[in-house]
């Protein structure tokens, strides 16, 4: 079913699926799986890594550039093409009709470059966004540190101001995409004799700078997506402050709260493909008939498809121009802790055979050992399950705080 968004959008639909159509090479889709769940908290696949390197991928992202559907949803004048979140949900869903990927610029395209179009100058958005388009920067984030947990405004890490420039120093932990990052966007203090949240900067750096180090985080289901990164006296030019001194948390609130109503009626499409493939396992297993098992994969369709509906919900919101609010945390609650469960009953399913690793070099999983383990990891990033809760609770259904025991 497709939701019916208005006459104007329509054409654009119809406009989009034919541009497709004719400009993707024909082999792309088959490539690999670019539609795969990213919620899996690591799950390794070298089919797509291989994919990237394809010349036919090449292709497709210089059509994307010319095209200027790289960063769509950036206004024209910053390198986008000032689509709406609606007319980049249409985008997202016949890209993933046709199985094309849609080139994606990480957290530069989702995080710093909206950052930067709200609080920088207009010299910073015409030096960074470019590069961030054309993906010559890529992005990764330094805001968790090692003592503070979910406490943003705790933030240890120094920057000292040098003249014309900025030393940072700290460490940095949970970090994804380290490996892939030439640049990370840092919160430090720089001024700590004001209450917490006034002293922080939100600043860029060069992650491939020699005074940045980082070490890979091993999780438990074998894979390496996270990391710890050491900062160890890294230099910025003051220019490379976004939003001036001490005014980070309110550029870091806005990299945190960027609206992502754009994805809103594709969210549940990973997860029912990964929910299908569940049921294919369980006919392997000869499970399919059990009364219980059967319940419980209904469960999880129903599951799927409440994040339907709740993502329609949200982008009715957003063509009426309201964006979303603590809703945000309804939804992000809702499919990680239904991930988690959903690997619950996968190694169920699998029984005894979800005990034995396969062979091979390092820590390998199967498919559903991997979504055993590392979907735990969604009920913790991008805010905790329990900071969800109290974020529903307090800004949504107006509950009162939370009192704080005193100390002993």
């Amino acid at each position: 079913m497709e939701l019916d968004l208005g006459p104007e959008i329509a054409p654009f639909r119809q406009e989009l699926r034919a541009w497709i159509t004719e400009q993707a090479p024909p082999e792309l889709a088959g490539l690999a799986d670019w539609n795969v769940a990213g919620t899996t908290g690591g799950y390794r696949n070298d089919r797509t890594a291989a994919a990237l390197a394809d010349p036919a991928y090449a292709r497709w992202e210089q059509t994307l550039a010319q095209a200027r559907l790289i960063c769509p949803q950036w206004p024209a004048e910053f390198g986008g093409k000032s689509l709406d979140a609606v007319r980049v949900a249409v985008l997202n869903e016949e890209f993933y009709r046709a199985g094309v990927p849609r080139v994606i610029r990480g957290m530069g395209e989702a995080l710093v470059g909206p950052s930067i179009i709200v609080h920088g100058t207009a010299e910073q958005q015409a030096h960074f966004l470019p590069r961030i388009v054309s993906g010559e920067d890529a992005y990764c984030q330094g805001f968790s540190e090692p003592n503070h947990g979910s406490d943003l405004a705790a933030v240890e890490t120094k920057g000292e101001v040098d003249g014309d420039e900025i030393v940072v120093t700290g460490q940095k932990v949970w970090t994804s995409g380290a490996a892939q990052a030439n640049k990370m966007f840092v919160l430090c203090r720089t001024d700590p004799t004001v209450p917490k949240h006034k002293g922080l900067s939100y600043v860029l750096i060069d992650f491939k700078d020699p005074a940045v180090s980082y070490r890979p985080i091993r999780q438990m289901s074998g894979a390496a997506q996270f990391a710890e990164d050491f900062i160890d006296g890294v230099r910025a030019p003051l220019f490379n402050v976004i939003g001036g001194l001490n005014n980070g948390w309110r550029v870091a609130m806005t990299t945190l709260g960027h609206e992502r109503g754009g994805r809103a009626t594709v969210q549940h499409l990973s997860f029912e493909r990964e929910y299908w493939e569940l049921v294919d396992t369980a006919r392997k297993h000869s499970q399919d008939t059990d009364p219980l098992v059967r319940q419980l994969l209904a469960q999880a369709y129903t599951s799927v498809q409440i994040m339907r509906f709740s993502g329609l919900r949200t982008l009715a919101q957003v063509a009426q121009g309201r964006p979303p609010g603590p809703e945000a945390s309804v939804a992000k609650l809702f499919w990680s802790e239904y991930h988690k469960r959903l690997g619950e009953i996968a190694v169920a399913i699998e029984g005894p055979d979800a005990l034995l690793r396969p062979e091979g070099a390092g820590y390998p999983t199967t498919r559903w050992q991997n979504v055993f383990l590392s979907s735990r990891s969604g009920t913790i990033y991008s805010g905790t399950s329990e900071i969800q809760r109290h974020i529903i609770g307090e800004r949504a259904l107006g509950l009162p705080k939370e009192t704080k025991l005193p100390q002993s």
